[in-house]
């Protein structure tokens, strides 16, 4: 999985899942339908394949519809100093990319994205770089990268084992 694009940055810290998609537009369990409310009350929030944030993105109550929003509203990785545990886990879930970088590391990539350079998140590689720049390599959960590279979630993976479940429990009867 690679998603190549010119960066927004939006360097605020502290974005949490009500700023990412309020409360008020929580009533529904589809996935889809949820971009145009991305940021509703942040109209200072930019939008891009690929966000570059400040601290601590994603933090405050757990919501899968903050990464749903995004996904839906075509954010496909979001660099950042670090982001709150379970909208990772969310994200991650849901085949958003969270790229969380020291503070010497998100800063060359700072000033990349200001410079108006295209990034390219590669998620094989796990690494983030620019045209002119050097390769940054990032963190994964192995298991949540494989998912990310197959384009499945955890359900989806499990699934892809179904003939061969099928298949040994078709020699025990």
């Amino acid at each position: 999985m690679i998603v190549s694009a010119r960066p927004a940055l939006w360097l605020e810290n502290d974005v949490d899942t009500d700023q990412i998609i309020p409360a008020r537009y929580l009533k529904t369990t589809e996935r889809t339908g949820l971009g145009q409310y991305l940021f509703a009350d942040r109209p200072d929030a930019p939008r891009a394949p690929i966000l570059v944030v400040g601290d601590n993105f994603g933090c405050g109550s757990s919501r899968e519809h903050a990464p749903w929003a995004l996904v839906d509203a075509g954010v496909r990785a979001i660099v950042a100093r670090s982001f709150g545990d379970i909208f990772c886990q969310n994200a991650l879930k849901n085949g958003l990319v969270p790229v969380a970088l020291a503070a010497d590391a998100h800063a060359r990539v700072v000033e990349a994205a200001a410079a108006g350079r295209t990034l390219v998140v590669d998620v094989d590689t796990m690494t983030v770089k620019w045209n002119g720049g050097t390769s940054i390599g990032f963190a994964l959960d192995p298991f949540a990268r494989r998912c990310l590279l197959a384009g499945v979630d955890e359900l989806g993976y499990l699934l892809s084992f179904d003939a061969r479940i099928n298949a040994y429990e078709k020699k025990g009867s």
